[in-house]
């Protein structure tokens, strides 16, 4: 019986861990994101390529300025609205109870302000015939100007509260497309939380961040080439309209704006994009590299490649003999050549032969 019992205790724990592999294989690897740069001369180079993102022109965080459960709710991603159509709205209940609410207070104040009228009216005839004294009649006249005093601001309140309700209710503010939605219909949301992103205007524009050491090269109205990853062969003009005085915290970048001239519909918000600067003739043939792209492990410094093979990215560790440091990173004597793509961040969590995507 014992025996019988050791080879069923057995038998659970093989089915136990021949279910943890079948798990474990049927996890896919993490494809991870990276930013890159290609790699360039010291100096004056040719041209430099920066990833980033591409956007309509305008982008609207829809939300309600009302606290309040949805009632109604036509809003679904990829439609489109036109200017003044209603989106979505609150069931109202707290607004419209301060609604009614105000209107009693208005009615009352329009009563006291009659009331102080009629007796006014009346002490300022007494006081005309001589039957009742000055100070009367100022008090009189004191309680009729704050009775319509307090009538105005009934009035306004109501006004108030009136808009209030409006606060309810989602308008289209421009025609546009529904890029995404966060919340359901039932839902009960508080005032100024996001339930929509509205992408308007025709126009897109690539939004990138520009390192330190290059960033006093870019210039507005500069006309620059952009690549779209997902559309292969296909390189667009674009031209800058903004440029950032000030560093981005987080990116440790200057954000710049691009605008697409005679942009392609098939160009989508979010889509990733490269933009080749061309900054005029090369005065240098020393490359060199971010400072932050370079590790170092027991065999010397080394930076990983990303290489592509059978339409996948992958990360190669590459050693390098580098230079001196300077203003714009690590000059390379050995292990590099112009225009390899390097990542230039997460050295530390890379791994070798690693899937990997550009950003």
């Amino acid at each position: 019986m014992k025996n019988k019992i050791v080879i069923f205790g057995l038998l659970l724990v093989a089915v136990f861990f021949m279910s943890c592999n079948e798990k474990k294989q049927e996890e896919k690897p993490l494809v991870r994101p990276v930013s890159y740069q290609e790699v360039g001369f010291l100096g004056g180079e040719s041209s430099r390529t920066f990833s980033g993102t591409a956007n309509t022109e305008k982008v609207i965080n829809l939300s309600f300025r009302n606290n309040g459960i949805i009632t109604e709710f036509n809003l679904k991603v990829g439609q489109t609205v036109k200017k003044g159509e209603l989106l979505a709205k609150l069931d109202n209940v707290q607004s419209r109870l301060n609604y009614e609410n105000s209107l009693s207070s208005l009615n009352s104040a329009k009563s006291q302000m009659n009331t102080a009228k009629l007796n006014l009216d009346r002490v300022r005839s007494l006081y005309e015939k001589g039957s009742t004294s000055l100070s009367d009649y100022e008090a009189g006249k004191n309680q009729y100007r704050t009775a319509v005093d307090t009538h105005e601001s009934a009035k306004r309140t109501v006004a108030i509260q009136q808009e209030q309700i409006k606060y309810g209710f989602i308008y289209a503010p421009v025609n546009g497309v529904i890029a995404a939605v966060n919340v359901e219909i039932d839902e009960n949301v508080s005032a100024g939380q996001k339930i929509a992103v509205l992408n308007a205007g025709i126009e897109m524009k690539i939004e990138l961040g520009i390192p330190e050491n290059v960033i006093n090269r870019v210039e507005k109205d500069m006309i620059v080439a952009i690549g779209i990853s997902s559309l292969v062969g296909d390189v667009f003009r674009g031209q800058i309209t903004e440029v950032s005085p000030s560093v981005d915290p987080n990116t440790s970048t200057y954000p710049v704006s691009v605008k697409i001239i005679k942009p392609s519909k098939k160009i989508k918000s979010g889509m990733a994009a490269n933009v080749t600067f061309d900054f005029g003739t090369i005065e240098t043939n020393t490359l060199v590299i971010p400072a932050k792209a370079v590790g170092e492990d027991a065999n010397g410094n080394f930076v990983f490649l990303i290489e592509a093979s059978e339409s996948k990215m992958f990360v190669r560790k590459q050693p390098v003999t580098v230079g001196i440091l300077n203003s714009e990173g690590f000059a390379i004597n050995e292990g590099l050549s112009a225009g390899q793509k390097i990542a230039i961040s997460g050295l530390q969590t890379l791994l070798e032969g690693q899937e990997v995507k550009l950003q």
